[in-house]
């Protein structure tokens, strides 16, 4: 993935003109994250740059799938932008418009590498753009927007952050908000993760719409010296979701059955030097049920 247009405030190091609002203050008006800062799409110059950049960064790759992300645009960030208004008002263009010509041109490069596009799901939800019917769209902002992206037709990844983010519950990491908490507590345990059904509120017609899923890990409060005890075994859980959906005997998913089996995942990582987290003490590992809330 290569996010754009928003989340590319480093373009400004080398291409400052190609970019709006860069570091802006304050920066909560203007991006969800610090730095300010998001490809100004509505010029061409930066629209072909893009699909270049796009492009010849694809060639490079073997995978056939080629997110180009579109979460988190905000608008505020064009609504003075001289540059962005001018090529508005000159073009008689809506900021939508401009979406749809930049992301029809960017998506047209990777199309023609043979890649397929991945969108996050703001893009068909919030925006009225076009997109090949063979686009893949992320969920990530709650597992309640699956339905309507499926109803669109387009194909899904489910990775909604209330079961799936991993980065979830460890705090806030802004300064000067000591009572502050992570945007999507609590922490995702294993279990609620396990909870998950992929197929909820679709119509069996769009199941084969759901390819798959993914456990995320944004790098805020994570590095080398955590990562392992972060994503280990938690994601190992959404096996069995993605894979099978069913127990190896063929039986329905079941939180108290899969713990010995994820249990023996998370001892063989450790044997293998993976710094994995135990998920319950060791007296409660060797006693299956034992520790079960009303045993």
């Amino acid at each position: 993935e290569i996010d754009t247009p928003g989340h590319t405030a480093i373009i400004a190091a080398t291409y400052p003109d190609y970019v709006a609002c860069f570091d802006a203050s304050p920066w909560a008006e203007f991006a969800n994250e610090p730095p300010a800062g998001q490809l100004r799409f509505a010029l061409p110059e930066v629209m072909n740059f893009t699909a270049s950049l796009l492009s010849n960064i694809a060639e490079t790759l073997p995978s056939y799938y080629f997110s180009t992300g579109g979460d988190e645009l905000n608008t505020n960030c064009y609504a003075d932008d001289y540059l962005t208004q001018q090529q508005l008002n000159s073009t008689s263009t809506t900021l939508n418009g401009a979406l749809d010509t930049f992301t029809q041109t960017t998506h047209g490069a990777l199309i023609a590498k043979g890649k397929t596009p991945v969108v996050w799901e703001e893009m068909v939800l919030n925006w009225n753009i076009s997109l090949s019917n063979e686009t893949i769209v992320m969920i990530w902002i709650s597992s309640a927007d699956a339905a309507a992206v499926a109803g669109k037709g387009f194909r899904i990844i489910q990775a909604p952050s209330n079961y799936f983010y991993l980065d979830c519950g460890a705090g806030e990491w802004l300064g000067d908000d000591p009572t502050g908490n992570s945007w999507c507590d609590p922490f995702k345990t294993w279990s609620e993760a396990y909870t998950f059904d992929p197929l909820a509120n679709l119509t069996e017609a769009q199941y084969n719409l759901v390819l798959g899923g993914e456990q995320l890990l944004w790098s805020e409060q994570s590095g080398p010296e955590n990562v392992d005890p972060i994503v280990w075994p938690r994601a190992a859980s959404s096996a069995e979701i993605f894979w099978s959906g069913k127990q190896p005997t063929g039986a329905a998913l079941n939180v108290t059955e899969a713990l010995p089996r994820l249990h023996d995942v998370r001892y063989r990582m450790v044997q293998r030097g993976v710094n994995a987290i135990p998920l319950q003490p060791q007296w409660c590992a060797l006693r299956p049920d034992a520790c079960d809330l009303h045993a």
